[in-house]
């Protein structure tokens, strides 16, 4: 049996909203999150209960991301800047971590597979359906974007840490 919608929201919420700021980064994300569900609560009655609610919902925010990244292409850029605060106590904000300038400065493919496959935990097979690609190009974009961003951020996991991490577990 297919869980109520809320109980969809409420599980899978957080996943996406963090998924949409290292996409689009802090200003954008919560637009795009609110999309994402809104076009998730029209398409959810048809969606087969044998489906990965979690990668659809990546998909569609992933759709939804490209729309707003288009949309910004259009628009003026603001001439000032107004700190926004995290919207969630659980939600990660890269910003103030440090990580957002070195995490937009990837190319896009690789800021995308990077989000899909750490920050929502997707399979290669499916970052490559939603990307549009093969499941090695999946694989390469996420290792390519690892690689740059442990060259560029002094805060990033090295593999010992992540050995180290994983062991404590």
């Amino acid at each position: 049996m297919k869980q109520p919608f809320e109980s969809v929201v409420a599980r899978h919420g957080a996943t996406v909203l963090r998924v949409c700021r290292v996409v689009l980064g802090p200003h954008d994300a919560d637009d795009a999150w609110s999309e994402t569900f809104l076009a998730a609560m029209r398409a959810y009655p048809e969606l087969p209960e044998t489906a990965n609610v979690e990668a659809w919902l990546v998909t569609i925010a992933h759709r939804k991301a490209i729309d707003v990244l288009r949309a910004t292409k259009r628009n003026p850029l603001p001439v000032d800047e107004v700190p926004e605060t995290s919207a969630g106590h659980d939600v990660v904000d890269i910003e103030a971590a440090g990580l957002w300038s070195v995490v937009k400065e990837l190319p896009s493919k690789q800021r995308q597979a990077i989000a899909y496959r750490y920050v929502a935990g997707l399979a290669y097979a499916e970052i490559a359906v939603i990307l549009g690609g093969t499941v090695e190009a999946a694989r390469r974009a996420a290792a390519d974007g690892l690689k740059n961003l442990r060259k560029h951020y002094p805060g990033a996991i090295t593999k010992g840490a992540r050995r180290e991490r994983h062991a404590q577990r």
